[in-house]
């Protein structure tokens, strides 16, 4: 996992260079990338996330792609009688690693990731009525370490974000 660090530090060094550009993993490698991600923490502006943020549990993602490159990704959220499941599509970009969902306005980004312990997702929902941001940490176990977290909080203001807008999910059990 220590290992992985030196990658997200990058990544929020690049950050702060950019300002509101959102940088994307180079050279996404998207067999390495897929399979079975935790999302183990968030933070949104997103009015329903926050309001919703204090409930929710860690969930699971899981990431294909398509032959034509598209990311495909199924996620199931445990909520209080039952689990919900969310299947998304976004179309491939002109850049790896950067998707966008046509229907829904949505921009996504894997922003940094070392395959095996960790990714950071970002993404952006370009709705007339409530434009939102979001940044996910993903994790291959639910257990995310102090050291990645902290990593994780770092990233936060430089997207726009404030501490009070994120949620680090209680394992499901699920």
């Amino acid at each position: 996992m220590t290992a992985a660090l030196p990658g997200l530090a990058l990544a929020l060094l690049c950050l702060l260079r950019a300002g509101a550009q959102v940088p994307v993993q180079p050279d996404l490698d998207t067999e390495k990338f897929a399979g079975m991600w935790h999302v183990t923490a968030i933070a949104s502006n997103c009015s329903i996330f926050l309001k919703m943020k204090d409930g929710m549990k860690s969930s699971m993602a899981i990431i294909s792609f398509t032959p034509e490159g598209d990311l495909a990704m199924k996620l199931v959220w445990p909520l209080l009688d039952k689990c919900q499941k969310f299947e998304l599509l976004f179309q491939r970009s002109g850049q790896a690693g950067h998707y966008v969902g046509a229907q829904e306005k949505r921009d996504l980004r894997v922003m940094d990731t070392d395959y095996s312990h960790y990714a950071v997702l970002h993404e952006a929902h370009h709705s007339e009525r409530e434009p939102s941001t979001a940044l996910q940490l993903l994790t291959r176990e639910q257990d995310v370490s102090p050291q990645l977290l902290q990593k994780f909080m770092e990233l936060i203001p430089t997207m726009g974000l404030t501490e009070d807008m994120l949620a680090v999910l209680p394992k499901s059990g699920e």
